[in-house]
């Protein structure tokens, strides 16, 4: 540990660095004002709203949850960042002394811009089953520009414009403790020449943020550069070679990631080396089970996803069985015959506070009549999975067992 690198500011300690096969792995400690810690490699909910639907802050807390990831975008519509700010900041106003990451406000010019076009996400569609019932458009409602991206609101069809100098204002008067820089989420689908285009007039826009965030933050908040580039190496190695090269606190990689989720792990083997070894990796986006693994071996401290929250909403859980990891609970049973088989959690094994005290039977009950509080006992499981998997990891590179760990765990021969 003593001759391990270290991060100037202290915000993040390095614990460990290993190598198992061909896997770069680390275990890191992430602090915040308020001396909370992270230990990465972590996964952090979105709490788009300051808020993780269906959990209020205590409940947030209780699940182990140590790191959130709100959305700039959604904050500036509403409150609006002065009234947080007067209101003393992201912590105090939501009650979580937890750490908290903000976006740019970049992704929302990707998912309300060229991603209603395309029906796209990073990697694959975005419309989930939650977003289907939804009503769709082919209306842009965000453009991109050589200094902005402006948007129309969803909420009042108000025009606002977000340069990287008014993304970073926004941030620092959240009193979020990661920023991040202005920039584009580029669509899958983008050619070669536009994402050249975007890649270049994001880093410009990054080094506009750093200049801002230098000349205006008081200390205690951190600022991450991103990697764009899309599913172009040249692309994603210049990007990564001038964000590494700045001086930002932490890196993060950002989309498109390609057109498959396979060629995630290859956009991560391109860049990895790249990013100094002291400083914290993010991966913006990314949560899925599988993607979880192939971004700590390949080197990334923490990941976003909506995905187990949004899934509890629309009823699926995660559960111990591969390859989905996934169970569905919203299938009506008919019979006493067929109803045994729901008496019982949605895990044997698991110790959340859903599973210790509900039957799958029950679960089903709410959800088919619509009770409201079937979201957040689902919500809780779905977290609690996550707060498990990522501890067992942890747990299993400081013992230096990570294979054995992941080969049980995909119940690999």
């Amino acid at each position: 540990m003593k001759n391990l690198p270290k991060n100037k500011n202290n915000f993040f300690q390095l614990i460990k660095i290993s190598k198992e096969g061909d896997f770069n792995l680390r275990i890191g400690k992430i602090i915040n004002k308020f001396g909370q810690e992270l230990i990465t490699p972590s996964f952090i909910p979105v709490a788009t709203n300051a808020s993780i639907r269906a959990l209020d802050s205590l409940k947030v807390k209780q699940q182990g949850i140590n790191g959130i990831f709100v959305n700039t975008y959604h904050m500036h519509l509403s409150p609006g960042e002065e009234i947080v700010e007067e209101l003393g900041g992201l912590h105090k106003f939501m009650n979580y002394d937890g750490i908290i990451f903000t976006d740019s406000g970049g992704f929302q010019a990707f998912s309300l811009g060229q991603a209603i076009v395309d029906g796209v996400g990073k990697i694959v569609s975005i419309f989930s089953k939650e977003g289907k019932k939804r009503k769709q458009t082919t209306e842009k409602m965000a453009q991109i520009t050589e200094n902005s991206i402006i948007f129309k609101s969803h909420i009042d069809g108000k025009i606002i414009e977000l340069t990287p100098e008014k993304s970073i204002s926004i941030q620092l008067k959240l009193g979020s403790d990661i920023l991040m820089v202005l920039d584009e989420c580029t669509s899958p689908l983008s050619s070669y020449e536009y994402t050249k285009l975007s890649m270049e007039r994001s880093s410009k826009w990054a080094i506009k943020c750093l200049e801002f965030f230098k000349q205006h933050s008081k200390g205690n908040q951190y600022l991450y550069g991103i990697i764009q580039g899309g599913y172009f190496y040249d692309l994603r190695i210049k990007s990564a070679e001038l964000i590494s090269q700045l001086d930002f606190d932490g890196i993060a990689i950002g989309g498109s990631l390609g057109t498959s989720k396979e060629n995630i792990k290859e956009i991560l083997s391109w860049i990895k080396d790249y990013i100094p070894i002291q400083k914290p990796r993010h991966l913006l986006g990314i949560g899925s089970i599988p993607e979880i693994f192939t971004a700590i071996e390949n080197g990334m401290d923490t990941f976003d996803c909506v995905i187990p929250t949004r899934y509890a909403r629309t009823g699926t859980v995660f559960v111990k069985n591969p390859p989905t990891f996934v169970k569905d609970i919203t299938a009506k049973y008919y019979n006493n015959k067929e109803s045994k088989k729901y008496d019982g959690p949605i895990e044997e094994d698991c110790n959340c506070y859903t599973c210790k005290n509900y039957t799958i039977a029950y679960l089903n009950h709410l959800f088919y009549v619509g009770e409201i509080n079937v979201m957040t006992l689902l919500t809780i499981h779905n977290l609690h999975f996550y707060n498990e998997l990522l501890k067992n990891i942890r747990e299993s590179i400081l013992e230096g067992k990570y294979l054995e760990f992941k080969k049980k765990f995909f119940k690999i021969d």
